[in-house]
Formats: structure tokens, sequence, C-alpha cells
């Protein structure tokens, strides 16, 4: 039996610490903490002062929110209305909502996501979750920012297969509209940088950080009995361990709790690549079967997982790194028990890392009804 099983939460805690401090550094060189200088708010707005968890709001760097779009209530409200505005798409059908379910964490139900007319993509709509301290976004990094990722599902031939300026008109001339964005930006004439601006606001709102794991953390109630919690933090010990696990290098730790390194690899999915993912945005062929790390939190509401939703289960997920890795030329150094298949995780390691990765998905987020259609 792994040795982890005889540990107490205390002393597991004071190991961990000591492991986890190695990546500290790591991860604040991989996210830049420079404020910029804001513009003045729009006249009559309210600046929107975000409420962060404790552990997140200890180590993680200051959002960095473009100087040319700061928060305010009333562009918060906005974008929150914008995200559920189904005007946006060609037919006035879908929404962002109806690719991004709040009560899936912001994520889809499918593996691929669905257009308006029944068009079907090629990639798994990732969660929308702390966005605001994410330097790309897409499975492939295509944007750069909140605001460049929001300007893409409206024209996208097989999302809301819109234009802008048809979608710009038809907000136009709503009843409502004109009279909002008076409000938030201080004119009521409506264009499609400012119906971004507004979208990307509410999306860095999207803050998640109460999951039972982060609780723990901060010695608040969990939620969780004593020994469900036991079993999380020895998950998270083999998580951490380099001839275990080995999940750290691309997914952090308790001191990175976005819980993605922000970067790209090929976690051995294929033997041979036919989604270049990063590949096809660089041109680069060392990129090709390159990937985003997603954050693990909120598992419990995201799946399926991977960039084309083939695992349906947390299982078939662990399974994959255990036994199921594809080589390639590609493939990332730190699958380096590729000859092998994987690391080779026990029915009981796997069951505990599982136990560790649900402890990190948050009931309050999913639930929050500042997130809900309002």
């Amino acid at each position: 039996m792994y040795y982890t099983l005889s540990l107490s939460t205390t002393n597991l805690k004071t190991k961990m610490k000591a492991l986890s401090i190695l990546t500290v550094s790591f991860f604040f060189f991989l996210i830049s903490c420079r404020k910029d200088e804001f513009t003045e708010l729009p006249a009559g707005t309210t600046p929107y002062v975000l409420d962060l968890p404790e552990n997140l709001a200890q180590y993680l760097p200051e959002m960095e929110i473009p100087a040319d779009n700061p928060l305010t209530v009333e562009g918060v409200a906005l974008g929150r209305k914008l995200f559920y505005e189904k005007k946006l798409s060609g037919d006035h059908t879908q929404s962002c909502a109806d690719c991004h379910f709040p009560d899936k964490a912001f994520s889809d139900v499918v593996d691929f996501s669905i257009g308006i007319d029944g068009s079907i993509g090629t990639r798994n709509a990732m969660p929308v979750i702390n966005v605001g301290w994410m330097n790309t976004l897409f499975w492939d990094g295509r944007s750069v920012s909140v605001e460049d990722q929001a300007f893409g599902p409206v024209v996208n031939p097989v999302e809301m297969k819109n234009t802008w300026a048809k979608a710009v008109s038809d907000l136009q001339s709503d009843p409502e509209y004109p009279a909002l964005f008076k409000k938030a930006f201080g004119t009521d004439v409506i264009d499609s940088v400012l119906v971004v601006k507004a979208i990307a606001q509410f999306e860095r709102t999207l803050i998640s950080g109460n999951s039972p794991f982060d609780k723990y953390l901060r010695g608040e109630p969990t939620g969780w009995s004593e020994a469900d919690i036991l079993q999380a933090y020895q998950g998270y010990a083999l998580f951490m361990d380099e001839t275990k696990g080995d999940c750290f290098h691309c997914h952090g730790d308790q001191y990175n709790p976005l819980w993605t390194d922000n970067s790209f690899h090929n976690n051995g999915l294929d033997a041979v690549i036919t989604d270049k993912g990063l590949g096809a945005v660089t041109n680069n062929p060392n990129d090709d079967g390159k990937f985003k790390t997603p954050t693990l939190r909120n598992l419990a509401y995201t799946a399926p997982y991977m960039h084309d939703g083939r695992f349906a289960t947390l299982d078939e997920v662990l399974m994959h790194y255990s036994f199921g890795l594809q080589n390639s030329p590609t493939i990332d150094p730190l699958m380096k028990s590729v000859d092998a298949g994987g690391v080779q995780l026990s029915v009981t390691e796997r069951n505990l890392i599982k136990k560790f990765l649900l402890s990190l998905s948050d009931d309050e987020f999913v639930t929050n009804p500042n997130f809900s259609a309002p």
C-alpha cells in the first residue's frame, strides 16, 4: 500500500508545503504581475472591485486588466446580459452561454460544440474560469486576451455564423441596449469593440476559488468528511510525487491556484497527429499536437475532457496517463514514462488522485446567482 495512506493531514500539509514551495518562483515567472495605468473611468460609472478568496489573493499576481477596459459595475452588468444574448448569433438562437453553461463551470456538455445550424466544431469548449489571469486562450492559444477571444465566436462560420455589422445593428435597434451602453461606456452608439469589452469585463469576474481543497487550506469548513479530505490530500501527495503521478509540472500546486501552467504540451494522446493545435497557430512543426494545459478546477462539472472531449470520465483520463500514452515526434519530455505507456498508477493511486481532483470543484461557482442569466 502506498506510504501516504498512513499519513495524517497535518503531516501531509507540512510535507507538501516543502515540495510545493519549489514551484512558486516558476509560476510567477510565467505570469506577469505588471499593473497597467487605467484610463479615466467612463463618467457616472462605479469601479467594480473583485472579491478574491484568500488563497487566490495571496498567491496570484494582481489581475492584469487592460488600461482601456477597466472593470465597472455597469460594464460587468452589460457584459453579463450580452453573454446570454442570442441576438449575437446569425439567427438569434444561440448565445455564449449555449456553449459555456454556468452549471457546467462555463464549459460545454458535448465533445465538439455545435453551432446555430447544427454545424459541429472540432474542439471541446474550454471552461471560462479565472481567465483574467490567462495569457492565452483557446486550446491552441490563438487569442492573447479575453477581449480578443470574445471577437471570434460571433463571426465563426461554425459557431454563431453572424457578421459584426448585423450583430451591432440588432443590438442598436433593441429598446434596451443603447441606454445600457450609455451607462457603461458613455455612448449609446454601439460597436463591436464595446460589445467585446463588456463581455470581457463579465468574464473576468468568473472567479473560482472556494472548492473543498481551497477551504481546507484556509482552515475553513469544507463540507467534506475528515476521511474524504484525508484521501484528497493523499491524492495531492501522489499528484506532487515525481515518481508517481508527476502532475504538478503542468498543473502546478496549491501555490498556483490556477492549476495550470498557462503553457502548451503534447500529452501523448496520439501517435499520428491530426489536429496540430498550437502548431497551426505558430506554423512551427515543433508545436504540432500541443494544446493548452486546462485548469483542474471544477472537473466535476466540465466533462468530457481533453481538446476533443475524447474522455468522458476522470477515470479514463487517469488511465491515459497511467497506461495509454502514445509516442510522437513532439511529445513533451514531461511524458517521460511514454515507453511504458504511462506512470503505471495502481487502482488505489488513481482513486486517490481522482479524489483530490474532485476536491478542486467549487459548488459555489456553478450556483453563483451573479453569474446566471440576468
